[in-house]
């Protein structure tokens, strides 16, 4: 529906008429002070917005945090660049609780495949089994075709496909690991000398119930963010030209972002140039339910996601995407070629926040580091393990876990029970 004129009114306040809503605190007051606040109760108890303004930001935290401005704090949506902070004279340093992605100068420089992390692991395949992709570069991997039956050949390393890890422990002497899989209908179990534990930590209690209860309890405090990523196949892009819009931001629509791919060229990938060319956009939903805590949100969201079929997904990406680009000439029925839904329930990593979690604030110690402790010859990595949803943080977690199981040839392996 349209914004209400008071709606409207403040929005233009927020962005031309910088204030400073807590007159007489310092920078550090100021921060801490945002930090244990909502940007909702920012907008509307501390800037005076109408209640109409809300629904226009509630989704902008979505594609970073998996909630809405309800359950992300003000000091967070400052370091994010949303409006309402530019008469407030806050330094340029972090304050205390503040998010990873919202802190200034965090994020790496983002890049971007055509087939999004696969790239990275067709990488990996190709070093340790270099028979399985051809060649040995990002320009050679993005468009060569994987050879899967010499995944797992005999040698040095091997990759087992369809095996569904079911338990992790130690062998009676404790001097080697087992790891039982399930695959093709049967038990299967192997041995090695180590092992990393490189899934979502909340199912690695069920895994491995030898662990320690305090750790299996950190573990189990990372609830996953659940994700939808839908990738729509158009005919052509000729609309989004005509509107000249190649993103939009969707508040109160059932998928919040809507994305043309990003024209990228690696080797002999060439994406698509003239407006008349298929094109893939790409379509985000983070589903949550406002009001609940965050953790509680994703929760909830993960039952939505689990219960919500094919055929609501794609009447919703026809109508949304019509009502969007109609003007420019758009026909569902006609433009749509193919369209796949990526749901993810265990999606991001769960990062701390300081609404929510009061270890964050207060400098830890945090679940995270008490997750992540070897166990004997089991060490633990993944994302979750930084409480950081990206590939750097899983890279960084995966050197750790293999440095500790490295140092166990000149150490003793301790910990573990047999």
């Amino acid at each position: 529906a349209p914004l209400s004129e008071a709606a409207r009114r403040d929005i233009r306040r927020l962005v031309k008429e910088p204030a400073d809503y807590f007159p007489g605190l310092d920078d550090g007051a100021k921060k801490a002070r945002l930090a244990r606040m909502s940007y909702a109760d920012f907008l509307t108890n501390s800037a005076g917005c109408h209640p109409d303004v809300l629904p226009f930001f509630q989704a902008r935290p979505h594609s970073l945090y998996g909630l809405g401005i309800d359950a992300v704090s003000a000091l967070d949506a400052w370091g994010l660049g949303l409006p309402g902070f530019a008469g407030m004279t806050l330094g340029p340093t972090a304050g205390p609780g503040m998010g990873l992605d919202a802190r200034p100068g965090q994020r790496s420089p983002f890049v971007h495949f055509p087939d999004g992390n696969a790239t990275l692991a067709r990488l990996l395949v190709q070093r340790l089994i270099p028979r399985a992709v051809p060649g040995r570069s990002v320009d050679d991997v993005t468009v060569g075709r994987a050879d899967y039956t010499q995944l797992d050949e005999p040698g040095p390393a091997r990759l087992r496909l369809n095996s569904t890890v079911v338990r992790v422990r130690h062998a009676s002497d404790a001097a080697q690991v087992e790891v039982s899989y399930a695959r093709r209908g049967r038990l299967e179990s192997v041995r090695a000398s180590n092992c990393v534990l490189a899934c979502w930590s909340s199912v690695i209690p069920y895994l491995c119930p030898e662990l320690p209860q305090d750790q299996r309890e950190a573990l189990a405090y990372a609830a996953k963010v659940p994700i939808v990523y839908t990738n729509v196949v158009l005919r052509d892009w000729t609309s989004f030209h005509a509107l000249r819009v190649s993103q939009v931001h969707c508040p109160g629509s059932f998928h919040t972002s809507v994305n043309l791919d990003l024209p990228v060229r690696v080797g002999r990938y060439r994406p698509p140039r003239q407006p008349n060319e298929p094109i893939v956009a790409h379509m985000m939903r983070t589903p949550c339910l406002p009001g609940l805590p965050g953790r509680e949100q994703h929760r909830a969201g993960r039952r939505e996601l689990l219960a919500t079929t094919f055929e609501t997904f794609e009447r919703n990406v026809r109508e949304q995407l019509a009502r969007m680009l109609g003007a420019g000439g758009f026909d569902p029925a006609r433009d749509v070629l193919a369209l796949t839904v990526n749901r993810w329930p265990h999606g991001y990593a769960y990062q701390y926040n300081s609404l929510w979690d009061p270890f964050w604030i207060n400098s830890g110690p945090l679940p995270c580091v008490a997750a992540r402790q070897p166990f004997g010859r089991i060490a633990i990595a993944n994302a979750d393990a930084a409480a950081y949803a990206y590939t750097d943080a899983a890279i960084d977690q995966a050197h750790r876990a293999v440095g500790e199981l490295l140092r166990l040839t000149v150490a003793p392996a301790t910990g573990a029970r047999p």
